[in-house]
């Protein structure tokens, strides 16, 4: 899943190829996909890029006014294209066809998603707080107001696990799975800590894994094309995605913890005292 850093990304690649070019046309092949309907999607042809924002894990394009909002979800990609195919293109393929934009120069962009699970989101409106997810988007940990003070006032009084507060968009917005595994590693907790029982030195550690992790990942991405941000974003990770691999700072095994349709990596020695947290999956297997 595309999050913070690749989002951003992808903004500072679209501000560099797509501001300043006008909207030829949209073509909607997923209908699924589309959220809104007033204004039209076709609102947009003939008018202008004239800036590319994020918020959280959206990407907003502003056309003269008018927001293309977009929410890559799990498995949704952006695909540029230097010259976008004349013929209407056809839905079906290893990476689904949801939306392609053409531009007045003949490039363009696809919004792709592989998969069954279909979550892949675009909005037209005029406002991007007229998206749901982005209205209720908490604080978002580039920001200047991002500060130790601030995050101690979201973790206190919150008796729910760090990983999963990590990951509530409503709480700190554009933290997902991948990276709420690496910003735990490097601030060397456990994953199910309960966040009201951070003491003020591990809150200030959180907050400097946080704007390190992100920081870093923003920097590897930043200048890369569309197309090798995925390759980045997984060679530039060292726990999330691999287990019974070796921790790059101790050298002990990193493990996982299964759910349903997720899954958390963490290192045992840098983060638990070495002990392995239950995986609750197999403890059911094993009852």
């Amino acid at each position: 899943m595309p999050e913070l850093p690749e989002v951003e990304a992808l903004a500072a690649f679209l501000r560099e190829r797509a501001v300043g070019h006008a909207v030829a046309r949209v073509d909607v092949l997923a209908i699924s996909a589309l959220k809104t309907y007033d204004p039209p999607v076709t609102a947009l042809a003939g008018l202008s890029i004239t800036g590319v924002a994020r918020h959280g894990k959206f990407l907003d394009i502003d056309v003269d006014g008018l927001h293309l909002v977009i929410h890559l979800a799990r498995a949704g990609w952006l695909r540029w294209r230097e010259e976008v195919p004349a013929r209407p293109a056809r839905p079906g393929g290893k990476n689904p066809l949801g939306v392609r934009v053409h531009l007045d120069d003949g490039s363009g962009f696809d919004l792709t998603e592989a998969g069954s699970k279909k979550g892949l989101a675009v909005y037209v409106v005029r406002d991007p707080a007229e998206v749901p997810g982005v209205a209720t988007l908490g604080p978002d940990p580039l920001d200047d107001g991002f500060t130790v003070e601030a995050l101690r006032g979201i973790v206190k009084g919150r008796r729910t696990q760090i990983k999963g507060l990590l990951r509530d968009q409503r709480i700190v917005a554009g933290i997902g799975n991948a990276y709420s595994d690496e910003v735990l590693h490097a601030a060397r907790m456990s994953p199910f800590k309960i966040a009201d029982t951070l003491t003020d030195d591990e809150i200030t550690g959180l907050h400097e894994a946080i704007i390190t992790t992100l920081h870093d990942a923003v920097a590897r991405s930043t200048g890369l094309a569309a197309q090798d941000l995925k390759g980045e974003k997984k060679t530039g990770l060292r726990v999330h995605g691999r287990t019974g691999e070796k921790c790059p700072v101790c050298g002990d095994t990193i493990r996982e913890v299964s759910f349903a349709d997720s899954s958390l990596q963490y290192c045992p020695t840098c983060q638990t005292g070495g002990k392995p947290l239950a995986d609750r999956r197999l403890s059911r297997l094993l009852k």
